[in-house]
């Protein structure tokens, strides 16, 4: 479905080369300096054109570096480089002073270019563990546009805050189907609307889970395949509206990949940042709201506060339905006015999101589909479902919640419509986000499916479901859902 396309080919050489993990630049820096270690073992003839030519380049693309940003992932080839540099440069240095060469003892020489050349390494090891993150470039005919728009319910207080006057207030990214915008076009930033919100909620999204911001710190200059305002597409009439929620703690913007992919399909995508709940929210007024939704470490306490979190998320997403039917109506002016069909919408989620999709289906019917992306169902299973429902759940392993599978499927076993529940072989539970392009690729932790695979197969079943159910395209859905792992099939008539 989706082509991996090189960064670089913007012109663009402070950007991921894809592969490589790194940019022209740092590309330029690694070789120079294994040039600089390897020239000490080569002929007189070619060692001193050899130095001259690395030291240069070296020097010259560590520079604009240095001026454009260095990646942590650099200093140790900068640090490998500075070594070796000294012993290239002092043979020519002396020759050129009329003095002898010296070179040290190849016994001694090996070790420290072994030693130079190990700590280089690192670099591009480095990288590769936690690179700038390259967007797969989405698949469907339109072009994607995205839009942060926030709108508060003056209805609902706001239960995170002690003050009586305030009032809920989202945040939510829309992807939508845009015109093709002109070449060079700048694409939009990811995790944020600027450079600084992005590393505002990338060092948020660090310290919640225990890192120090510097090791993922290539995800806030990593920019997405949308561009911000494009207009929209002026062919496919009104657009189906999937709604997306995020996991504990996450933002609205840790599936971009996905909506990306969803939107370039005519989908329209709005994510909700959930003020007090995900790691850092920047309101339009510049305040930054940061998470208060923290575990106990005691199960039945956390079981209990994670019901009432879901609960505050799903009138989230019936208020932010709301507005996006005003939106579609023409009661609220914007560039979407009139091209939104809110009569055929999906309510989806990760993990806890997934929770409160299933949550928000129950309480609110104007949501036709819902799609639960390994979230594990909080609160109660009743009153049953009544839409579609496609689960998409991790490989189940020793380690997994025994809880898990067993109250998922009572939750489905209760929809009165037919609904899926779909096991990926390979799949951890950040599969189902954009963490695989910036997480080291370990099966534990992203799953073994790979860096774009897994963004790919999340897709793919996803859409084959929305235009099942949303559009009632014809086709064999459990014969696609089924090509992508282990599937059960639940219909109402085998439900009671």
């Amino acid at each position: 479905m989706w082509q991996r396309v090189p960064r670089a080919e913007h012109g663009r050489v402070t950007e991921n080369i894809t592969g490589l993990h790194m940019s022209l630049l740092e590309v330029l820096v690694l070789l120079g300096a294994v040039a600089l270690v390897v020239a000490r073992w080569l002929p007189p003839a070619v060692r001193q054109r050899v130095t001259i030519t690395a030291g240069a380049g070296f020097v010259l693309s560590a520079t604009v570096l240095s001026v454009v940003g260095i990646r942590w992932q650099l200093l140790p080839v900068l640090a490998g480089a500075a070594v070796a540099l000294p012993f290239a440069l002092a043979p020519l240095l002396r020759r050129r002073s009329g003095r002898p060469a010296w070179r040290a003892r190849w016994w001694l020489a090996l070790p420290g270019s072994v030693a130079c050349v190990g700590l280089i390494a690192t670099g591009p090891m480095a990288a590769w563990a936690f690179p700038v993150p390259v967007f797969p470039e989405p698949s469907g005919r339109f072009a994607v546009g995205t839009r942060v728009v926030q709108w508060t319910d003056p209805r609902r207080p706001e239960t995170f805050t002690a003050d009586p006057y305030d009032r809920r207030t989202v945040v939510v990214q829309l992807w939508y189907p845009a015109q093709k915008s002109p070449a060079g076009a700048e694409r939009a930033q990811y995790l944020g609307r600027t450079e600084h919100e992005a590393r505002t909620v990338s060092d948020a999204l660090a310290r919640a889970v225990g890192l120090p911001g510097f090791l993922v710190d290539g995800i806030p200059r990593a920019h997405t395949h949308s561009v911000f305002n494009a207009p929209v597409a002026d062919r496919g009439g009104r657009f189906p509206v999937v709604l997306f929620s995020p996991g504990s703690g996450g933002v609205r913007t840790q599936n971009t990949a996905w909506a990306e992919e969803l939107a370039s399909h005519g989908y329209v995508v709005a994510a909700l940042d959930h003020p007090y709940d995900s790691a850092a929210v920047v309101l339009t007024d510049g305040r930054t709201i940061h998470t208060k939704t923290v575990s106990t470490g005691d199960r039945d306490k956390d079981d209990k506060l994670a019901v009432g979190w879901t609960a505050v998320r799903a009138a989230d997403l019936s208020f932010v339905l709301t507005q996006l039917d005003r939106l579609g109506q023409g009661e609220i002016a914007g560039p979407l006015t009139g091209r939104l069909d809110t009569g055929r919408v999906a309510v989806t989620g990760h993990s806890m999101g997934g929770a409160a999709a299933l949550r928000a289906a129950r309480l609110d019917h104007r949501f036709d589909a819902v799609v639960d992306l390994d979230g594990y169902p909080h609160g109660p299973t009743t009153p049953p479902l009544h839409q579609p429902t496609l689960a998409l759940t991790q490989a189940i392993t020793p380690t997994t919640d025994p809880q898990y599978i067993p109250r998922l499927t009572k939750a489905i076993e209760l929809n009165t419509a037919t609904s899926y529940r779909l096991t990926i072989p390979g799949a951890a539970h950040l599969t189902f986000m954009d963490g695989p392009l910036y997480l080291p690729p370990v099966p534990s932790i992203v799953g073994s499916l790979g860096r774009i695979e897994s963004l790919r197969v999340v897709a793919a079943t996803t859409l084959a479901f929305l235009d099942t159910t949303l559009r009632h395209k014809p086709g064999d859905l459990p014969g696609v859902l089924s090509a992508y792992g282990g599937l059960s099939v639940h219909r109402p008539s085998n439900n009671r």
